[in-house]
């Protein structure tokens, strides 16, 4: 393990297509449904985002976005206000990530799915409701739109525009760092750790 190389990425451009994901107070049963937390792993999450709604859809004879075609090579989410709230599940940025979402860009968001986001290296945005809808819409006529998430300019530049987004600057310096992910770091450092660890008694004393 010593000789592996685990370097934390540094977060600082998110290139790619947006999803528009319309609606208040989209909480975590939502974005990924309580039956598939028994996964510890994470593993296959990605099939499930949305699950619930997406069946709701299909037999209400219409698609859920996330089943739209258009969509499916998507890098960045779009939200309204509230994104993320109930439970304090990690499932729910983990069936994201996994699904192919790389930052979320909303009107607002939960501190406990922002602060899980984070430690996966999901950068969360937010800006103001004129301008989410203004991207919301722009996507929707022109899906193939290229987006591009700047987290050093605190922008978003897209059809030929730029808007200003916002992000805590807690989150915003630890993915540009390279220090969002504690684990990582941590095995990054395993030298340092163990050189350290094997001057301790009550490590070494037994």
């Amino acid at each position: 393990m010593g000789g592996q190389s685990h370097a934390v990425p540094k977060i600082e451009r998110i290139t790619g297509t947006a999803v528009p994901m319309r609606g208040q107070d989209i909480d975590t049963d939502r974005i990924i449904p309580a039956r598939f937390l028994r996964s510890v792993r994470f593993e296959g999450l990605e099939a499930h985002v949305f699950e619930d709604d997406r069946k709701a859809l299909i037999e209400a004879g219409a698609r859920h976005i996330f089943d739209q075609a258009q969509y499916q090579d998507a890098s960045i989410l779009l939200t309204n206000a509230n994104f993320g709230c109930g439970s304090s599940r990690e499932h729910a940025p983990q069936a994201l990530k996994r699904w192919g979402i790389e930052a979320c860009v909303g009107e607002s968001f939960s501190e406990i799915f922002l602060a899980n986001s984070t430690a996966l290296g999901l950068p969360c945005a937010t800006a103001t409701p004129e301008i989410i809808e203004g991207l919301m819409h722009s996507v929707e006529e022109q899906p193939c739109l290229p987006m591009v998430f700047d987290l050093h300019a605190l922008s978003i530049q897209t059809g030929g525009q730029t808007v200003e987004v916002s992000m805590a600057p807690a989150p915003r310096e630890a993915l540009l760092s390279g220090t969002w992910d504690a684990t990582g770091l941590l095995l990054s450092q395993f030298g340092e750790v163990r050189a350290v660890a094997e001057k301790l008694p009550y490590v070494t004393g037994f």
